[in-house]
C-alpha cells in the first residue's frame, strides 16, 4: 500500500523497518524478557496473588523492569493509541500459555471507567482479551466487571493511593459456579486484581485465576 511506501512499519526500539503486523525486529525481540511461568505450577505472580486472596492459577507473559522493552510495549498500547499492540501480545501469549484440559470457564477483562474510556478511545485489554477467546474457543466478557470511580493512570499514583482500592469495582450479573480468567496489563501491588477477584467470588461458588500481560516487581 501507499502508505507503507511513505510511512513504513517500524520497530519501537531500534527504529527498523519491519512488517506491518510486527512490534519489534527479530534482534530486539530477543530483548524481551518472558517469564515462561507455569500456569498451573507455583510462580511469583501466584505467590503475591495468594497473600490477596484465593486464587487457582496465574501467569505473566512478561517481566516489567524499568526501562525495560516490555515496559515501552506496554506504554505503546495504553498511551500512544496502539490498540493493536494487544493482539500482537495475545498471540505472543499462545505460543507461551497452554491451558491443556483446564480452561478456564470465562474471561474477563479489568475495565476502565467510563470516562477513562472516552478519553483513551478504547480499553487496551479488549483486542488482547478477544483475541485470546479465539485462539482458546473461551467466551469473554468486558462488562462483568463495573469500575464505580474515576482515577489517575496506576503509574502516576504513590503506594498509598495505589492501596485504596476499596469499593472501587462492582459485579454487574449474577454469576456462580465459574472458573473466571481476570485479564490485566500490568501486575503491580495485585490491588486491583485483588479487588475484582474478592467481588467474584462473593457473587457465588466462583474460582479465580490472573492472567497478566506483564508483572512488575
Amino acid at each position: 500500500m501507499i502508505l507503507d511506501i511513505f510511512f513504513p512499519n517500524r520497530c519501537i526500539h531500534c527504529n527498523k523497518i519491519i512488517d506491518g503486523n510486527s512490534l519489534v525486529c527479530n534482534l530486539c525481540f530477543e530483548q524481551i524478557h518472558f517469564t515462561h511461568f507455569n500456569f498451573f505450577e507455583n510462580n511469583y505472580i501466584k505467590e503475591k496473588c495468594k497473600l490477596l486472596f484465593p486464587i487457582e492459577n496465574a501467569f505473566s507473559l512478561m517481566q516489567f523492569e524499568k526501562e525495560s522493552l516490555s515496559r515501552k510495549i506496554i506504554h505503546e498500547l495504553k498511551y500512544k493509541s496502539r490498540e493493536k499492540v494487544g493482539k500482537v501480545l495475545a498471540e505472543w501469549t499462545t505460543d507461551h500459555l497452554d491451558f491443556k484440559n483446564e480452561k478456564p470457564d470465562l474471561l474477563v477483562s479489568v475495565p476502565l471507567h467510563s470516562k477513562k474510556l472516552k478519553e483513551r478511545g478504547y480499553n487496551q485489554l479488549h483486542l488482547f482479551t478477544e483475541t485470546l477467546s479465539k485462539f482458546y474457543e473461551i467466551p469473554f466478557s468486558h462488562d462483568l466487571m463495573k469500575r464505580n470511580h474515576y482515577s489517575k493512570a496506576q503509574a502516576l499514583k504513590d503506594k498509598e493511593h495505589r492501596l485504596a482500592t476499596e469499593n472501587t469495582f462492582s459485579i454487574t450479573k449474577k454469576i456462580s459456579g465459574k472458573h473466571i480468567l481476570m485479564i490485566d496489563d500490568v501486575f503491580t501491588t495485585g490491588n486491583t486484581i485483588s479487588s475484582i477477584a474478592w467481588e467474584i467470588l462473593k457473587a457465588g461458588d466462583n474460582k479465580v485465576s490472573v492472567l497478566v500481560m506483564a508483572m512488575d516487581e
